[in-house]
């Protein structure tokens, strides 16, 4: 792990990995590659339901700065320039979207010791302001994520963490949605050579007075080939297999049953992405 408290997005983040990341009950496909001059171009689709979705991105990396290029069936083109440390611990992000004129936005990510910052601010006349920071170790940190509207002159978002981090465990505390949201998340790597994890979320919403409880696990059936599961309080269980067939190429199948709804028929998601 990277020494320093990393950025606000890092907070909890390990588990939310654990509990979400490549869960799906869609059907996608993604293939990547790359051209003698080393542009890596990846054409990836989506099917959900009777909807298709696809698009092509175009990355070209140069000393320090990375450009994609995505154009999607919408005929939206997203642009995003990265510069990469024009200064020590710096990063510079530049995106925009054509045909919205709206959509630019000039970011800097700055990376210590004993902090972590990140910017943002819309290119209009009347900007979203973004600011989020972190400060301590990579042992303990506590951060904030606020946003501001200047054309309403309201806050549209404002949200705060604190983070623990100990050997094979880490725990986080993030109070989101303006205070309405509380969430406490928890992660612990039990056995390292097999990728075995446990994790679990609680998210209490004060608004409604409703609770939400998540726990999922983790564990590789060998080194190309991983499996996970979770349920949470709703009677929502979900597992997947993932496998990577060949270097940076993965074959994932996933699904969903809902234990308290047994009529319904499970959800299944499949993915593949292939990478040379």
């Amino acid at each position: 792990m990277a020494k320093g408290p990393g950025l606000y997005s890092d907070i909890g983040k390990k588990a939310r990995d654990l509990l979400y990341r490549d869960y799906q009950t869609d059907h996608k496909f993604s293939i990547t590659t790359y051209s003698p001059t080393g542009v890596a171009i990846t054409s990836s689709g989506t099917k959900k339901g009777e909807l298709f979705l696809a698009d092509v991105n175009t990355q070209l990396k140069k000393k320090n700065v990375t450009t994609d290029v995505k154009v999607d069936t919408n005929s939206n083109l997203f642009t995003t320039i990265t510069v990469d440390e024009p200064a020590p611990g710096l990063k510079t992000i530049l995106s925009f979207k054509v045909p919205d004129q709206r959509s630019g936005k000039l970011e800097l990510q700055y990376l210590h010791d004993y902090a972590g910052i990140s910017t943002s601010v819309g290119l209009t006349a009347n900007p979203i302001v973004n600011f989020s920071g972190v400060v301590g170790t990579d042992a303990i940190s506590l951060g904030t994520d606020v946003a501001f509207d200047t054309k309403a002159g309201t806050f549209t978002k404002c949200n705060a963490g604190l983070s623990f981090i100990q050997h094979d465990l880490i725990a986080a505390l993030t109070l989101n949605d303006k205070g309405d949201t509380l969430n406490a998340s928890y992660y612990q790597s039990l056995r390292p050579l097999t990728g075995t994890a446990i994790g679990g979320e609680i998210a209490h919403s004060f608004s409604t007075n409703e609770n939400t409880i998540t726990i999922g696990t983790q564990h590789a059936l060998d080194p190309l080939t991983t499996v996970k599961a979770r349920v949470n309080n709703f009677g929502k269980a979900s597992a997947l297999i993932q496998h990577e067939w060949r270097p940076k190429s993965l074959f994932t199948i996933s699904g969903e049953v809902d234990t308290k709804s047994v009529d319904k028929s499970a959800k299944f998601g499949l993915a593949l992405a292939l990478k040379p």
